[in-house]
């Protein structure tokens, strides 16, 4: 394998590391088009979200109705989630030829459509200064790394997948987080939690282990590659494929959560419901080694 320009995922991240992030620092916001943000303390990861209890439904899979649409301890309608990754043809600027970057957390229905630019928590134009405004610089610093745009700043991606998927998470409202809340607080857990969970799925090491590593001519079956990152994460994984369906492109993630966004369990989903199976790829796809450096070749803005 060529010499890596950058150290790994797996060796800037520990596997058993959990979903909650670190230390506060100050800082500051200029908003553009987002709530008014004054008088805020250093955040504190999740500490705001609500309390739930321990033996509360999963997210599709409750056996009556809802009875509160509006609960802050069950996601909904939203209720199977995606944790989205993209193999880049190129490697990255800072990056590593190992490298999957992260795509985003969507919040698929539970037959398997899904909703966008919901109004469940307010849009925001300003992702980086919110992040730093409540002391996770070391957050925007990895999203840098691992959640890429194909063209123009990151944060115009940060933002299209926070405007588009995140306010369609019933659990960020504002009202969820009671009076503790302050301007920005569902920009920080979302980004927290999608991060932290992109860190405790490394595609590259799950296939790697299971003999299947990137080669310009090799074809491998695509069970293969489904069993290797189904039996690696514990659920089901969509495979999306580029070139004429047989170039790996993507791995989506699918889980349902039990309790809120910000503190609940993530739960592997052992099925896809109904309509639930976006996989596109041929029975043998190629796994291409990236190019040395360049520009992402694609982003299908989803």
């Amino acid at each position: 394998m060529p010499q890596l320009t950058a150290p790994s995922l797996r060796d800037l991240f520990s596997y058993a590391g959990g979903l909650i992030a670190q230390s506060p620092i100050f800082g500051s916001i200029a908003s553009n088009r987002s709530p008014a943000v004054s008088n805020i303390s250093p955040y504190e990861p999740c500490s705001g979200a609500p309390s739930c209890p321990i033996d509360g439904p999963i997210s599709c899979h409750n056996s009556t109705p809802i009875a509160d649409p509006d609960s802050c301890c069950f996601v909904y309608p939203g209720g199977r989630m995606l944790l989205t990754q993209f193999w880049d043809e190129q490697v990255h600027a800072g990056g590593a030829e190992e490298d999957w970057t992260l795509h985003g957390l969507w919040p698929d229905l539970c037959d398997g459509g899904y909703d966008q630019f919901c109004h469940m928590t307010p849009q925001y134009r300003n992702i980086t200064s919110v992040l730093e405004h409540y002391g996770r610089a070391d957050l925007v610093k990895l999203m840098n790394r691992y959640w890429l745009a194909a063209s123009g700043p990151n944060s115009y991606l940060w933002e299209h997948e926070f405007n588009k998927h995140a306010t369609c998470i019933n659990t960020l409202a504002p009202r969820c987080y009671g009076d503790s809340h302050t301007p920005g607080l569902e920009v920080v857990d979302y980004f927290s939690r999608a991060m932290a969970l992109f860190q405790m799925l490394d595609t590259y090491h799950a296939l790697e282990r299971a003999g299947i590593v990137p080669h310009p001519r090799k074809h491998y079956p695509l069970a293969d590659v489904q069993k290797a990152l189904e039996a690696y994460s514990g659920g089901k994984v969509v495979l999306r494929c580029g070139g004429h369906r047989n170039i790996l492109h993507e791995a989506w993630y699918a889980y349902f959560v039990k309790g809120s966004l910000q503190t609940g369990d993530f739960v592997p989903a052992k099925d896809l419901a109904k309509e639930g199976d976006a996989g596109n790829c041929a029975p043998w796809i190629k796994y291409l080694p990236k190019k040395r450096r360049g520009i992402l070749s694609s982003w299908s803005g989803l």
